[in-house]
């Protein structure tokens, strides 16, 4: 017989038990590895001082726990700015308040433990980071009988909207991730990556495609961009409002876009060396040819700015370019602070990975889109288990997360290179310490005019750090910082009119010291980069008829087969 209410509790059971296996599965990941617990232990019982502090904040918690207990309706609110907690239910409804208090009260108790041990750097912010998620996975909101908005929602469609979200979070568990978007809303080559052009030249890890000229006359000098390789390239030309692709044919560069493959089982043997040698040096001769032999402009975006600035090393060692100017966009040359990923990346992890994959194997690009998203957890994590899940809603539609949830595999041998060498250990920054193609690489010896953009809220590509490989460089640079995050702060285009950027064109040893002299600017940093790069990019000519040259012919119309494979 139903209840009086007409509700039917086994779906929130279902539900919150299916969500406690993504909870257990998402904790169980976390960088926290037993000689971390170790040192921990160590640490809080390592001299007197520490000791004493750590008693002093546990007797505040017991204190404060007494009083939740004894008085809830006194104890003060501190999330009032929290949007996880606007439901009038927390201050209206006493079990609420209490729950939220009770939260906050073992929230600051765990923020205070991460800061009681001294620790080295590394395993400092393993810890913080590692409580951090803690923090967040405990919140009352993201279980279906504590939060408020939830019970409401469940009793007013009688529970179909727990019925709806358990289906949700059983396919999202069978497919391995959370569908951050509606997925249907978008598709590649229909609404996603549809500027014009032609792929002109592939190989077995990326295809070449060049866009279709939007001006009567193009610069003689072409561009070349390398986006990411753990990502699709197409970040670089969403929707036509906001491509920057799409962006730089419309102001007169003949544009080649590199689209790394979803690298099969077959290519897991595929080295940091074969990369370079396939991903941007032969990319780099054919734009060369389809320019008639005149100098390429380069630009690299994350990673693939890494890539790009280690073939260019490879090129000065040889004392041939061909090349014209470099562009990096929120990339690492310089790896002495790599943000809050450093917490997944330590000796341990590393030698996992090469003795996992140094001699072959695939890494899945689910694994990495997995990672990526721990690092801002509440708006890629918990934001959808509440609303797909607890509330039974449909995600939003949002080019930028249905990007972000179109990874690509990775050849393991490249993919613990680049962990050692450049996370690990910074051996980059240093000149002649690696060897690329059979020769070491210097930095230093890159004197092409350079432009390298960062942004400053980047939690992946710290801007400091990004300012610091800058000057690893050695030709004339400018750097130019953005508002906004890693993605956000690249993809801004100026018809939105959106943030800002500071442009300074001396470049001193202290980041804070350049930014202070910095002037900012209102919108994008789109146009300041347009002009930097129209300088440096020739005369204007007709602009070709037809794509690619003689020698490389279309192949098939953009974006392209490799771009439509998934992980």
């Amino acid at each position: 017989m139903e209840s009086t209410t007409g509700l039917r509790f086994e779906p929130m059971d279902m539900l919150a038990r299916s969500e406690q296996k993504l909870i257990e599965s998402l904790v169980r990941d976390l960088p926290l590895r037993g000689l971390d617990l170790a040192a921990l232990l160590t640490a809080f019982l390592a001299n007197e001082d520490t000791r004493g502090r750590l008693a002093a904040l546990q007797s505040r918690f017991y204190r404060e726990w007494l009083r939740l207990w004894t008085n809830p309706a006194q104890v003060p609110r501190t999330a009032a700015a929290d949007r996880r907690f606007q439901s009038p239910e927390w201050d209206q409804l006493p079990w609420f308040r209490f729950l939220l208090a009770q939260y906050e009260l073992f929230s600051d108790y765990l923020i205070g433990l991460a800061e009681l041990p001294t620790l080295e750097p590394r395993l400092q912010r393993r810890l913080r980071f590692v409580i951090r998620h803690l923090v967040d996975a405990l919140a009352p909101t993201n279980y279906p009988a504590s939060n408020p908005e939830v019970v409401k929602a469940a009793i007013g469609s009688r529970g179909e909207t727990l019925a709806r979200g358990l289906q949700r979070l059983k396919a999202d568990l069978a497919r391995g991730r959370i569908s951050m978007t509606d997925e249907s809303a978008f598709e590649v080559g229909r609404n996603l990556a549809v500027t014009p052009g032609e792929v002109i030249f592939e190989n077995e890890v990326m295809q070449l495609i060049q866009y279709r000229p939007a001006t009567p006359e193009v610069f003689e000098r072409p561009l070349l961009v390398i986006p990411p390789f753990i990502n699709k390239y197409y970040v670089l030309d969403l929707q036509p409002d906001n491509s920057f692709a799409r962006f730089c044919v419309e102001r007169g560069f003949t544009t080649c876009m590199v689209s790394w493959r979803n690298i099969p089982p077959q290519l897991g043997h595929l080295s940091w060396d074969d990369y370079i040698a396939k991903g941007v040096l032969e990319p780099l001769d054919v734009v060369r040819d389809v320019g008639a032999g005149k100098p390429v402009s380069t630009l690299g975006f994350c990673v693939g700015g890494t890539l790009l600035a280690c073939a260019l090393a490879v090129l000065a060692a040889h004392r041939r370019s061909g090349v014209c100017s470099l562009t990096l966009l929120a990339s690492m040359l310089d790896f002495s602070d790599t943000g809050e990923i450093s917490v997944y990346v330590d000796r341990d992890y590393v030698q996992w990975c090469e003795r996992e994959y140094g001699s072959g194997g695939v890494i899945p690009g689910t694994r990495l889109a997995a990672a990526f998203a721990t690092l801002r957890a509440n708006d890629l994590i918990w934001y959808f288990v509440v609303n797909n899940y607890l509330l039974g809603r449909d995600p939003k539609p949002f080019d930028l997360l249905y990007w972000n949830a179109d990874g690509s595999n990775l050849p393991g041998p490249l993919y613990a290179y680049y962990l050692r060498n450049m996370y690990l250990e910074n051996n980059l920054r240093v000149g002649g310490r690696l060897r690329m193609q059979g020769v070491p690489v210097d930095l230093s010896r890159i004197t092409l005019p350079a432009l390298v953009f960062a942004a400053r809220d980047d939690h992946i590509v710290p801007w400091r750090t990004a300012y610091e490989s800058a000057r690893l460089l050695g030709g004339r640079t400018e750097f130019v910082l953005g508002g906004s995050g890693h993605v956000g702060g690249v993809v801004n285009p100026p018809s939105r009119n959106q943030r800002q950027h500071w442009i300074n064109a001396e470049l001193p040893a202290d980041p804070d010291d350049w930014l202070a002299a910095a002037q900012m600017h209102g919108g994008s940093w789109w146009n300041h980069w347009s002009q930097w790069l129209a300088k440096r990019s020739g005369a204007r000519r007709p602009a070709p008829a037809s794509p690619g040259s003689s020698r490389f012919r279309p192949i098939e119309a953009a974006p392209g087969r490799y771009v439509r494979e998934h992980c």
